[in-house]
């Protein structure tokens, strides 16, 4: 399997954010990457540096308006007086209806949903890197190879079109898609973080060429807490090519791989020419997080069963945080994957 990533997506290093109103360090730490690293090491993998692909296959996903509000905002920012020393919001709008604003202060609140994915010099530079390593993933895939890893950090899903949160700035698994679906009539996305992809959700939530997918903790009483309700089914022309998959909090193997046998299903219904899978290793039971409780041998059990479904696939990092099997869980699945898949 091929890999891609470059040394730039280590230099956006998030200091805080604030959970329930308490500032906490970042958990989106540079560190995952040299975990994530080890683990595609360990599976056999030879990671590549992906070209630089330009903004072309981001503005497929993104409003130009999004794109440049996230190059240029840290700069602005450091114009105020008395600014944090990374940009994070302090408004927000109650809806996307009203006037857009002219200040740095407002145009934070309207392109941030929440406080978790601060700002700062190296992000715009990071996130673009991390989506030039997907979209090598998905052009080694339309290439011919059977699947493609994208160690994409900063990760994307919860990114929306105009719209950063939850740590993601440009949502890497729908512009790997999107991709993809130049050459591919039909693309699905099968999300298996932690957290709904909410994002991802909303980017495609209207249209019917590509079916999201997502397994994730119960949405009631944890992030992104709007998003990702079973009776969510898309809308317009997209109504039933979407498909939310919520968990108790705390299940483990045998509740996740029930449900993943559920979304495999509406995959197979949905006959995609290719398959993006939006990889978390946060449901693990040891992660920071606390959601869910996947083990190590869980993640080579969801490999091997996505890999049952014989697609192009390309392979979108997402989260997992610092622990001491963040690695480990990496090498379980992408080693389930190719031994169910091969090469």
């Amino acid at each position: 399997m091929k890999a891609f990533y470059a040394n730039e997506q280590k230099r956006h290093e998030p200091k805080a954010y604030l959970s329930s109103g308490t500032a906490r360090p970042h958990p989106e730490k540079p560190e995952r990457v040299e975990r994530l690293l080890a683990g595609a090491s360990s599976a056999g993998l030879t990671v590549e540096r992906p070209k630089n692909h330009g903004l072309g296959p981001i503005t497929a996903v993104h409003t130009p308006e999004y794109l440049d509000f996230l190059e240029h905002i840290f700069a602005r920012w450091q114009r105020i007086e008395g600014a944090s020393a990374e940009v994070i919001p302090n408004i927000h709008p109650i809806t996307r209806n009203g006037s857009y604003p002219g200040s740095a202060v407002g145009q934070a609140g309207y392109h941030m949903v929440d406080t978790v994915c601060p700002i700062s010099t190296e992000t715009w530079n990071s996130a673009l890197w991390s989506a030039w390593s997907a979209v090598e993933a998905a052009e080694a895939v339309k290439a011919g190879a059977p699947s493609a890893y994208a160690l994409c950090r900063p990760p994307g899903h919860h990114a929306f079109a105009d719209v950063a949160g939850g740590f993601c700035f440009i949502n890497n698994s729908a512009v790997a898609a999107l991709a993809l679906r130049r050459s591919a009539a039909r693309v699905a996305i099968l999300d298996v973080d932690l957290h709904h992809g909410n994002g991802t959700q909303g980017i495609f939530y209207a249209r019917p060429d590509v079916l999201t997918v997502s397994l994730h903790a119960d949405p009631v009483c944890f992030y992104p807490f709007f998003w990702g309700y079973a009776g969510e089914r898309g809308e317009g022309a997209g109504l039933g090519y979407n498909l939310n998959l919520p968990l108790p909090r705390k299940s483990g193997d045998a509740a996740f791989l029930e449900a993943l046998a559920t979304a495999l299903r509406r995959i197979r219904a949905f006959a995609p020419e290719a398959l993006v899978v939006a990889l978390g290793l946060d449901a693990f039971e040891g992660d920071p997080f606390g959601g869910l409780a996947v083990t190590t041998l869980g993640f080579s059990r969801i490999g091997e069963a996505i890999a049952g479904l014989s697609l192009p696939t390309v392979i979108v990092q997402e989260g997992g945080y610092l622990c001491d099997a963040l690695g480990d869980n990496l090498t379980a699945f992408l080693t389930g994957f190719g031994g169910r898949r091969g090469p």
